[in-house]
């Protein structure tokens, strides 16, 4: 079985899907590797890198005309270039752009996608959404730091003391728990919020203080781990009582997404207006639309004084390290697939009695399998 690595053409992405170091592994599995010419560069992986571990590297048009088995950071738009019988591992997109799939779908592409990788045990070391959302919860912390007009730790100097910056983290999900640690290693003081409960522990354990709202969530998370859309009479009641906490502080870092949905907005315009000139707000929803009122993704608006950053795409803002953790999510992926025997088969084989295969598979025979996603494509 050939592996085929494209470079990857989405705009201002820099990942790449292997790493150099991935490709001995999978060659000494019993597979071949190909990997198209300079699709490493961007992330720090030189295409001599790639040889000296025993890829071929090969011009785009032959990396999809003989590989059996595409490895991907972002497998949507599908690749024209797609035949049947070949399969897809990437991040698809499946809620957010589900008609996407019906094209490779009718081409008799199967599709599997990173984002609906189950919260199981068995799939910890699968999961690119944690280690993705790990990359982007540091990259924030860096982004505001700099932004911001004065220093995140209290500092007793000859010329006065300096007092640390107040950080409040919206959304205590993985990026929110990783701006948490990395805020509180530069020496600020930090809030967290989220409306799962369930989190306080784990804010609480990396020295934030847990901003309580007195709101009804006991319905907030999904069997997955994932935060649940509440109804606009939640929103607004939660706005009305985080206007407080936003005021008094220097920055403000959300995260609050779901998935397959616009972000909520979580900080209003009259939030932001009540914040003193100098603050920072870092959006990492801004993928999906912000969680502050008046994100632009990947523009940095300034707002009577207050500096709101949306980057769409954060993880690529840190691509040796990124594409690092998601090689070694979806080649422990590939290789689960595979099995024992699969590296000698002609296509990657499919166990629909499998979960980790069955929750991530999207197209397969010429038809979308997936069941929430088939219905979104109807």
């Amino acid at each position: 079985m050939r592996i085929g690595v494209p470079k990857e053409t989405l705009p201002g992405e820099t990942r790449v899907a292997l790493i150099p170091a991935a490709v001995g592994p999978l060659l000494k599995a019993g597979l071949q590797v190909a990997v198209e010419q300079s699709a490493g560069e961007a992330a720090g992986f030189p295409d001599d890198a790639y040889r000296a571990q025993g890829a071929a590297v090969v011009p785009r048009a032959e990396v999809f005309l003989t590989a059996d088995v595409i490895l991907q950071v972002r497998s949507t738009p599908p690749d024209p270039a797609l035949r049947s019988g070949q399969a897809v591992i990437g991040f698809a997109d499946p809620l957010g752009s589900p008609a996407a799939l019906r094209a490779p779908a009718a081409a008799g592409v199967t599709m599997l996608s990173m984002e609906l990788m189950p919260r199981i045990t068995r799939a910890q070391s699968m999961d690119a959404l944690s280690s993705m959302a790990t990359i982007a919860g540091y990259k924030g912390v860096l982004l505001a730091a700099n932004q911001l007009p004065r220093m995140f730790p209290m500092l007793m100097t000859a010329a006065g003391t300096v007092s640390p910056a107040h950080v409040f983290i919206v959304g205590a999900g993985v990026a929110g728990l990783q701006a948490i640690a990395s805020a509180r290693r530069l020496g600020a003081r930090i809030e967290a919020y989220d409306v799962r409960p369930a989190v306080k522990e784990q804010v609480q354990s990396l020295g934030a203080r847990f901003v309580e709202l007195p709101l009804e969530s006991a319905d907030a998370e999904d069997k997955g781990g994932y935060a649940k859309a509440q109804d606009e009479a939640f929103y607004r009641r939660q706005r009305e009582m985080m206007i407080k906490v936003v005021a008094g502080s220097d920055v403000v870092i959300t995260t609050a997404l779901i998935p397959g949905q616009r972000a909520p907005i979580l900080v209003t315009t009259e939030m932001v207006e009540a914040m003193q000139p100098g603050s920072v707000i870092v959006d990492l929803a801004a993928e999906r639309g912000g969680n502050c009122e008046l994100t632009k993704p990947d523009e940095l608006v300034v707002h009577k004084g207050v500096t709101i950053i949306g980057p769409s795409n954060p993880a690529s803002m840190v691509p040796y390290h990124a594409s690092q953790m998601y090689s070694k999510n979806i080649t422990t992926f590939l290789m689960h697939l595979l099995g024992k025997d699969g590296a000698s088969k002609p296509s990657l084989p499919i166990n629909m009695d499998d979960e980790i295969t069955r929750e991530t598979l999207l197209t397969y025979q010429g038809s979308v399998v997936h069941t929430r996603v088939r219905e979104l494509v109807a």
